[in-house]
C-alpha cells in the first residue's frame, strides 16, 4: 500500500507492508524507495511517529540511493561484461552437447559458463544467473575472510565466523557473537572498497553501534575511510553483478 508523509519539508512516499508475524517497525530503503514493515495492529500514529523520529536518516538515505546508478538489466549472453574485483570479465556462454551440469570457470578476462544445450527461455536465464551467483559466492568466500581477519587482528579481535550472504540492502553486518556477514555482490568492487566494508565490520567487533568511538576505530584502521565510503555509494550500481 502506497502512503505519503511530509519529512524534512518534503513529501516522501513509502510502501506500507503489514505482517502478523512482525513485532517491530522496520525501515528499508533501496532503488525502489522507502518500504515500511509494521506489525498488523500498528496504528498510523505509531507509524508516523517512527518515520518522523527517523526523518534525518530517511531523507539522507533516499538522497544517497538517488545518486547511485541503477543495477544493470542482464541478458546473460556471450560478450556481456561482468564486474570482478574492480575489473570486467567478458562472459562466454557455451551450450555443452552432452553435459547437463552447469560449470563456471575464469580464464584470464573471460568468464566461461557451460550449460545444458537443451535449456531455453526463462529456464536458461535462471540457470545462467544461478551458476554465476554460485561462482561469485565461491570467490567471495575465498577472498573476504582473510581481509576481515587482518583488520580484526589490528584491533586485537577475532571474527568467530565470516559468512557470505545474499543481502540486497546492506554490504555487511556483525552480530553479538562475532559473526560477520558480507554481501557476495561486493566481490565486484575494487579491493580497496571491499577493504572498507571489512574494516567497518571488524570495528563492530569492539563497538556494536555507530558512535564516535566506532568511527575513531575505523579511522585508526583506515584514515581515508570517508573517501572510500563515498566511492562505494557512488559506484555500487556499476560493480553489482546483478
Amino acid at each position: 500500500m502506497q502512503q505519503l508523509i511530509r519529512l524534512q519539508g518534503r513529501e516522501v512516499g513509502y510502501r506500507l507492508v503489514r505482517s502478523p508475524r512482525r513485532r517491530t517497525i522496520a525501515l528499508q530503503i533501496d532503488h525502489d524507495g522507502l518500504q515500511v514493515r509494521v506489525p498488523q495492529p500498528a496504528s498510523q500514529r505509531q507509524i508516523d511517529s517512527v518515520l518522523k523520529e527517523k526523518s534525518d536518516w530517511i531523507t539522507l538515505k533516499l538522497d544517497e540511493w538517488a545518486k547511485r546508478p541503477a543495477p544493470q538489466n542482464r541478458l546473460f549472453g556471450t560478450g556481456e561484461r561482468f564486474p570482478f574485483l574492480g575489473h570486467e570479465l567478458t562472459l562466454d556462454v557455451i551450450a555443452h552437447p552432452t553435459r547437463a551440469r552447469t560449470c563456471v570457470e575464469r580464464q584470464d578476462n573471460i568468464l566461461r559458463i557451460e550449460i545444458d544445450r537443451h535449456l531455453q527461455g526463462e529456464m536458461r536465464e535462471t540457470t545462467l544467473r544461478k551458476g554465476l551467483e554460485r561462482w561469485y559466492r565461491r570467490e567471495a568466500e575465498a577472498d573476504f575472510p582473510a581481509r576481515v581477519q587482518d583488520y580484526a587482528n589490528q584491533l586485537g579481535q577475532t571474527a568467530s565466523k565470516v559468512v557470505i550472504r545474499d543481502q540486497k540492502r546492506r554490504w555487511g553486518s556483525c552480530d553479538s557473537k562475532g559473526v560477520i556477514r558480507l554481501n557476495w555482490r561486493l566481490i565486484g568492487a575494487e579491493p580497496d572498497l571491499i577493504d572498507y566494508v571489512c574494516a567497518h565490520e571488524a570495528a563492530h567487533l569492539l563497538v556494536p553501534n555507530h558512535s564516535a568511538r566506532f568511527w575513531a576505530l575505523v579511522e585508526k584502521l583506515m584514515p581515508d575511510w570517508k573517501a572510500r565510503r563515498q566511492r562505494l555509494n557512488e559506484t555500487a550500481g556499476k560493480f553489482v553483478p546483478f
